[in-house]
């Protein structure tokens, strides 16, 4: 081999952490407990453990080690990838299946598979991977890599595959495997089927590895689910019925190969229980064992893909149940269902495998109320329940006879369970089936609903497993809720918790999340949330480290001290109302609070953690989704809010790094929208609008926003777009719009003078001429204004701070507006156009343009011709 492949080391070991399956079971990492020990003296600092501390450094030695080997592997020449093969070829053709074919064949693999650029591999080494992996007498490790490599390398049309004569059931799994990676026809895919299906139907299937062909039975209903005709579905509910019900409940015999030493034969012990009892009852997931037998691994890979079968026969259309009929059931069928229960071996093939899964989910359910010995098992106990509710949820929606049977049994579990935050995950299965079957068995289900919307969100955000579950529930069931479950959006800021400690996750979530929200009693209180969205994360993070700081003593003993930090604010009586607002769980306790400048003051020291800023990246976007859905609906009133939300809170934003930038612009574009919706918003909010407009330290602080409100209210505040628009109103607006470009304009020594950008002067002398053409009497004023420009950005110290381009900019509006207000009538035509006339028509047509009109009338009224403007 070349010094090229020579240099892929052996890949690193694999943590104790990563290999933990032991007899297809989970065994906890030994030493590795990771839990939060105390410091000295009982401070309550959080200290890692040495365990945890230790594996953390173990996975970054890993990754650095891995990111190496992909390195090196992707670097690989052609020329020296041809000459290793040719290495490969030959051990393998001398079928010399020992350490360094696996190496080497380990190498090849990561080689082929390290770039997303299929490797070209010579004719001789496919051919003899394809013929080793069909040479059933070599080891496994070299059959599984000689698959794996084969399935990298293709679609390749130099080898041809068939599994006609393959008998061996561990090597048709590799084959399969390759073969339905080749993309192959639906023939070809028919065959894997047949041949599969027929290694099932023959004898001793139990003692030959059956289990190895369930996996490739679940691949195949994902690639043709047609594939199956109704005796083949037949087929296979016969056997997961036995494979589930009738499993042995003796343990299998030791993989010992005997000696000297070795003991004797001894009866085979019994299948235990979690809780150690010997189990008197069929076997299951949960039976624990040394040693299993092959008819209790079949009993275990069923189960985990019992769901897919019954859900895709059913979907397929192939089982017609007369559905219609069964939901006008009266009384009398608990007597059906007892008489079904007693004779399942009559029934045919689907309703049996239906009830036997139904069964076995019960005793599933059974078995987790035992306690059980390691923890290992007790959370396999939690992954069993989740899986039997959604079960028994996919087999009541299949046929609801089963409804009335369930419901005890789910009512039980969640007596039981609902009170253990442990249990979280499960709680979502169990609403799950509530929310689908409550109306049918007429039982009251809000308190399961309360439970999860309420309880959760606000104990458990910060677990991400739950928290993806959980929005995903939302999402699915988003009409149901809805329509049916009050508390769905009442609960938005717990819901927004999920978003705000795991943003990177949930993000793409919530974007198809939260029209589902946006209601009108609840629109502004939401829109309020999203811009505090940052507080709550910060909130969170101070709110965990308050629990583990030191403060709580120092505030228990004086309360009257001076706070320095958050965690102490989080504490502190001042400053626990605005807490506990910003992590409210419901709506309706008001929109905001009256205090935020001081929540974002007392909140500042954690601004720039990680979490934080990316959390503020997302409002935008959000904001952008949340306008998008509510002005599909607002009426006057709610835009009305929605406007006087948007100019308070342009001011009261989180001190975030581009934060308030981002959430400005937002508000500037969505302002426009909000106007052109509804005109009669300037007149409406002309208090707080001249308010706004009539600070001069909103140019400075946020010149974007201030610039869209200034246009907004030169375009609409017109007699055309609100009938109570009177010329005290507009002389108001010109009067206040006035007094700020004047004192823009002022000349002041260099030492305080503001640089205000072109386009604000530019805006505010065109809202002023368009307010001048509504009301002539204005028009003096505006004129002499615009007669000062010049002078103005001829002094010395405008000339400074501006541009050449800037000035000819600013002096090309003003010489514009002041020719065109010399024709008052022509002014307010094209300052000022009906709705007819500002159709695009009039901006399309080159012979009928604004701007054309606008060239025309400058060239005839100046005496001096100014600058020209292009048409």
């Amino acid at each position: 081999t070349t010094g090229a492949v020579r240099g892929l080391s052996r890949p690193p070991r694999v943590l104790p952490a990563v290999s933990c399956l032991v007899s297809g079971r989970v065994r906890p990492c030994p030493g590795g407990s990771g839990r939060v020990r105390s410091g000295p003296g009982g401070s309550g600092r959080v200290r890692p453990c040495p365990a945890v501390s230790g594996r953390v450094r173990a996975e970054a030695m890993l990754g650095a080690a891995a990111e190496k080997l992909l390195k090196q592997a992707r670097e690989v020449q052609d020329e020296d990838l041809q000459k290793f093969c040719t290495r490969i070829s030959t051990l393998l053709q001398n079928k010399e299946y020992n350490n360094e074919a696996v190496e080497s064949l380990q190498k090849l693999f990561l080689i082929v598979s390290a770039t997303k650029y299929s490797r070209s591999l010579s004719k001789d080494v496919l051919q003899n991977l394809h013929s080793t992996l069909w040479f059933a007498k070599a080891p496994q490790p070299v059959l599984v890599l000689c698959s794996a490599i084969l399935r990298e390398v293709l679609p390749c049309t130099a080898l041809t595959y068939s599994c006609e004569e393959l008998n061996d059931m561990k090597t048709m799994n590799l084959v399969s495997g390759v073969m339905l990676a080749q993309g192959s026809t639906s023939a070809e895919v028919v065959a894997v089927c047949n041949r599969i299906l027929k290694l099932l139907e023959s004898r001793h299937t139990e003692s030959q590895g059956a289990r190895h062909l369930v996996p490739v039975l679940s691949k195949l209903l994902d690639l043709a689910p047609t594939v199956l005709n109704e005796e083949q579905i037949n087929t296979v509910s016969k056997k997961l019925v036995d494979w589930l019900r009738y499993a042995g409940t003796v343990q299998g015999a030791s993989l010992s190969s005997g000696g000297f030493f070795s003991p004797r034969s001894r009866q085979p012990a019994s299948i235990l229980e979690v809780d150690g009892a010997v189990t008197g009852d069929f076997f299951t997931v949960l039976s624990i064992g040394q040693y299993y037998t092959e008819d209790q691994w079949l009993n275990m890979h069923s189960f985990s893909m019992i769901r897919k079968w019954l859900h895709w026969y059913e979907a397929g259309g192939v089982c017609n149940s007369d559905t219609d009929e069964r939901s006008e059931l009266d009384s009398s069928i608990m007597s059906v269902v007892s008489a079904s229960s007693t004779s399942s071996r009559l029934l045919p093939p689907k309703e049996r495998l239906r009830e036997k899964t139904f069964e076995y989910c019960n005793r599933l359910i059974e078995q987790c109320d035992r306690k059980a010995l390691k923890k290992s098992d007790s959370e396999l106990q939690k992954a069993c329940l989740i899986e039997a509710v959604a079960l028994m949820d996919l087999i009541c929606r299949h046929d609801p006879l089963f409804v009335y049977r369930a419901f005890p049994v789910v009512k039980a579990l969640y007596s039981r369970i609902n009170a253990d935050s442990g249990f979280a995950r499960v709680l979502l299965p169990v609403a799950q089936f509530y929310l689908n079957h409550s109306e049918l068995a007429a039982v009251d289900s809000e308190a399961v609903y309360r439970q999860l919307f309420t309880k959760v969100p606000s104990e458990l955000y910060q677990d991400p497993m739950l928290a993806f579950e959980f929005v995903q529930f939302c999402r699915e069931n988003s009409k149901t809720l809805r329509e049916s479950v009050a508390i769905f959006r009442k609960s938005f800021p717990n819901l927004l918790k999920f978003l705000a400690w795991n943003t990177p996750a949930l993000f793409p979530d919530f974007i198809e999340l939260l029209p589902d929200l946006v209601h009108p009693d609840t629109a502004i209180e939401i829109l309020h949330s999203l811009l505090d969205l940052p507080c709550v994360t910060a909130s969170l993070e101070v709110q965990l480290r308050a629990v583990c700081s030191s403060v709580t003593e120092k505030l228990m003993v004086d309360q009257s001290r001076k706070v320095w930090s958050s965690a102490e604010a989080f504490l502190h009586p001042y400053y626990k109302s605005m807490f506990f607002y910003i992590l409210r769980a419901e709506s309706g306790t008001g929109d905001t609070i009256d205090r935020l400048s001081q929540l974002h003051e007392v909140l500042s020291d954690v601004a720039r953690r990680p979490r934080v800023v990316q959390c503020a990246q997302t409002v935008p976007i959000l904001l952008q989704v949340y306008f998008k859905v509510v002005t599909q609906f607002a009426d006057g009133p709610l835009i009305n809010q929605l406007a006087l939300v948007i100019l308070e809170r342009s001011s009261l934003l989180y001190d975030i790094p581009d934060f308030k930038a981002e959430v400005q612009r937002v508000f500037s574009s969505q302002l426009m929208v909000l106007c052109k919706r509804y005109p009669a918003l300037i007149v409406e909010q002309s208090k707080e609008l001249l308010e706004f407009c009539g600070t001069v330290s909103n140019i400075k602080n946020k010149e974007g926003f201030f610039i869209h409100v200034v246009w907004a209210i030169g375009e609409y505040l017109s007699l055309s777009y609100d009938r109570r628009c009177t010329v005290e109103q507009i002389t108001k607006f010109f009067e206040a719009l006035e007094a700020v470009l004047f004192e823009m304009i002022q000349l002041r020594s260099s030492t305080g003078i503001f640089k205000f950008s072109p386009r604000v002067i530019t805006v505010l002398m065109t809202t002023l001429a368009k307010l001048a053409s509504r009301s002539q009497d204005l028009i003096p004023r505006v004129s002499l204004f615009l007669s000062k420009m010049r002078p103005f950005v001829r002094s010395a110290l405008i000339s400074s701070l501006y541009s050449e381009d800037d000035i000819q900019e600013i002096l090309a509006r003003a010489n514009e507006l002041n020719n065109l207000l010399k024709a008052p009538n022509v002014a307010q035509l094209i300052l000022g156009p009906s709705a007819d006339i500002a159709s695009p028509q009039w901006y399309k047509d080159t012979n009928a343009s604004l701007p054309l009109t606008m060239q025309t009338i400058s060239k005839v009224l100046q005496r001096n011709p100014g600058p020209r403007f292009p048409a």
